[in-house]
């Protein structure tokens, strides 16, 4: 695999294949030094035209666990704000000598343009409403750590029979999208819960179903998977208000008391508390959001890994005690 651009290009095998190599690099990173020297020498771009914490930080967080190099491109002091093309801006980088660039751009479609134009490898960190590929890994990864063990001793990732429920302005969602895939592909049912005005135009092809309230389904779900209100890509008002918006699909404190005891609550963040989520919910016990961020640097670190390691590098041992690995011996 040279690109990861969307989940589709992973697939049930991709999938369950970055999962078992998460779970090495969680390893990684609950060590003392959280460094493996997999990557040393290779050079990893982050390429971010829209704002970030999570995905920017993470991807970063995780090259350097791995011992590669990272550039960070900032949009507000580059030659963008000169009129520099977006070619001609990836192809200055790639001059520079680079083996991956995560691109996040608010247009869909431009990781694949970026793919046709560099060499390097391309990893999709969010394009336009489109696709998120590395936020449904981790989400993935987090629902798999709770529930695999009780599900499936063996360790596999035991979606079969989860019901999860997707909550909220999935039209405006490139989330919801990858999510949905990613959920569907290792054998979950997929509920969209949300007002009309906040679905695609169509739902063809997707494989879900749709229920227009919330407290109808709570009390058989697995996941409740809340998501943001982003009112930055609205160009019509598609609510009568946050409070009426609360009042029918807020994950409220009355809400989540009807949840199973072992049902989990997760939020790609960041977070409108009081508004998609209670802030004493975003703090429930049966919340995951957390560990969503942190199981992010390990799902990430298994993606660079895949992308530019070579098959005989180094991953479950420490620094001072090297020992090569092959990546089918990972698996």
């Amino acid at each position: 695999m040279k690109h990861l651009l969307s989940i589709e290009d992973l697939g049930r095998g991709g999938i369950e294949e970055v999962l078992r190599l998460t779970d090495k690099f969680v390893e990684v990173s609950e060590r003392a030094i959280p460094k493996v020297p997999a990557l040393r020498g290779k050079t990893v771009v982050s390429l971010f035209y829209e704002d970030s914490t999570r995905t920017r930080l993470s991807f970063e967080t995780a090259a350097k666990r791995l011992s590669a190099d990272t550039m960070t491109f900032s949009v507000s002091s580059s030659s963008v704000n000169k009129g520099e093309s977006l070619r001609d801006t990836v192809e200055t980088i790639e001059a520079m000598g680079i083996d991956a660039v995560v691109v996040r751009h608010r247009s869909a479609g431009v990781p694949w343009r970026i793919a046709e134009w560099i060499d390097a490898s391309v990893i999709n960190g969010g394009d336009g409403w489109h696709q998120h590929p590395t936020q449904a890994l981790l989400d993935c990864y987090t629902i798999r750590s709770r529930f695999a063990a009780a599900r499936d001793p063996g360790g596999g990732p035991a979606f079969g029979g989860l019901r999860i429920a997707i909550v909220g302005d999935i039209k405006h969602s490139r989330v919801a999208r990858s999510d949905v895939q990613a959920f569907a592909a290792l054998g979950a049912e997929v509920v969209l819960v949300a007002p009309p005005t906040l679905l695609p135009p169509s739902l063809e092809g997707w494989p879900v179903t749709v229920a227009p309230d919330l407290d109808e389904v709570l009390g058989s779900l697995d996941v409740v998977y809340l998501l943001r209100l982003q009112r930055e890509r609205m160009t019509e008002a598609l609510i009568p208000s946050l409070r009426e918006y609360r009042t029918r699909y807020g994950l409220t404190a009355g809400r989540v008391g009807r949840l199973r005891s072992d049902a989990l609550v997760m939020h790609p963040g960041p977070m409108n508390r009081g508004v998609e989520i209670d802030a004493e919910v975003a703090d429930d016990p049966r919340s995951v959001i957390t560990a969503q961020v942190s199981n992010g640097v390990a799902v990430r670190m298994a993606v660079l890994f895949l992308l530019l390691g070579s098959g005989s590098e180094i991953v479950s041992t420490p620094l001072d005690r090297p020992v090569p690995v092959a990546v089918g011996d990972l698996a």
